[in-house]
Order: C-alpha cells, then structure tokens, then sequence
C-alpha cells in the first residue's frame, strides 16, 4: 500500500475528531449574519463554551483579464482595516429566503448559480463582460468561524458591453493593472485581500 492509500484510509477514521454541539445560542440572527455561542463536547468527553461562529453569504471573486492583458481590479474602502483596497471583482451569492445566508437548516432555499453571481458582480462593478470563464477552486471562506464558501473564477477578454451600476452601498473606483504591477502591489502589502491573493497565484499557475 502506497502512502497516498494510506494517508486516505487513515482519513476515513478522523470521526473520532469531530466535537459534538451541546448547545447553541444565537447571539445575533438577522437578514445578514447567524452569529452564535456555542458549547461542544470535545471527543475526549470535556466540554467548552463559548466557541463563536457565523454563518454569512458564500462569494465569488473573479480574475478578470480584458482583451489587452490588464486585470480589472476595483479600489473600495473596507471597514474591516479602515483603508482602501485594491482588489479584484468580488460578490455575495444572492438568496431566495429573505437572508444574505443559507443555513443548514435551508434545504428548500434556492440560491443564485455561482457562475452566474460572477458573471453578475463583473457586469456590475466594472461594466465588463466575458465569454471565457474557467472555475478555479471553491474553498471554505474562514473555515475556523464560519460556514460560507468562496467560489473563485478566472475570466479572460473581457469588454466593455455595459455602464457601471453597483448597489446603494458599494463606492468603488476601478483600476487596470499588468501582471507585473499586481505582483508589485502583493509585495508591497497593498493587495490586501487574501482570498484574492490566493485567487491570483492561483490563475498565474494555470498561464505557467
């Protein structure tokens, strides 16, 4: 048995690591986010409370490249650091249940195609379109506190075809830029997001 095999095997047992929820409350349960309060049971029997976690939207973030090789990239202010970013495309996933999530709970709630959330959120913040989409990878956004996924596309020659029209809170500015200056900005610390760090190196690696 190779240890990939193995590796696998030893894999299908890591249910004797999952903690046991004893009990939730949910400290704040409104259209944008679950946050809870919750107490586990630990595998070896103790238990421990509070452990916080949330759930919110899933995203897309989309690098996009127009027809001349430079990155489409929006400058907004992000609360979270109190500064203004430069990053690429990004959005929620939209809902059907009146909420910016879907909980587990959520079996019958509908939810917007990812592709066509980024299909959307490009059109919107940039007034570009693309017929050449590629899925990069969906991986969970915070896997520690919360249950939301961001989905990552990759989207070449892009055009204009339509006016900007964000939503009622977006304020953003958008920016082209070459790959050697997107490098440049990621060394520089002023590429902040690291989703959308890991979305570039990740796109650069599929052009190699």
């Amino acid at each position: 048995m190779n240890n990939k095999e193995t590796n696998i095997t030893a894999d299908l047992r890591d249910a004797d690591l999952i903690w046991e929820p004893v009990s939730v409350e949910h400290v704040i349960q409104d259209k944008w986010i679950d946050l809870r309060k919750v107490e586990y049971r630990f595998p070896d029997g103790t238990t421990f409370s509070p452990y916080y976690n949330y759930s919110r939207r899933s995203y897309v973030v989309i690098v996009a490249s127009d027809e001349d090789g430079k990155y489409l990239c929006v400058r907004q202010y992000r609360h979270g650091i109190g500064e203004v970013t430069t990053e690429f495309v990004a959005g929620g996933i939209e809902c059907e249940n009146g909420r910016e999530y879907i909980t587990k709970a959520d079996t019958i709630t509908t939810r917007e195609d990812a592709l066509a959330a980024a299909k959307r959120e490009l059109e919107e913040e940039t007034g570009y379109s693309s017929d050449e989409w590629e899925h990069l990878i969906t991986v969970p956004s915070a896997a520690t506190m919360a249950d939301n996924y961001a989905y990552i596309y990759r989207a070449k020659n892009c055009r204009r075809t339509h006016e900007q029209h964000t939503d009622s809170t977006e304020f953003l500015r958008v920016r082209k830029y070459s790959p050697d200056e997107i490098e440049e900005l990621i060394a520089a610390g002023k590429f902040q997001q690291a989703m959308h760090i890991m979305a570039w190196l990740l796109a650069q690696r599929k052009e190699s």
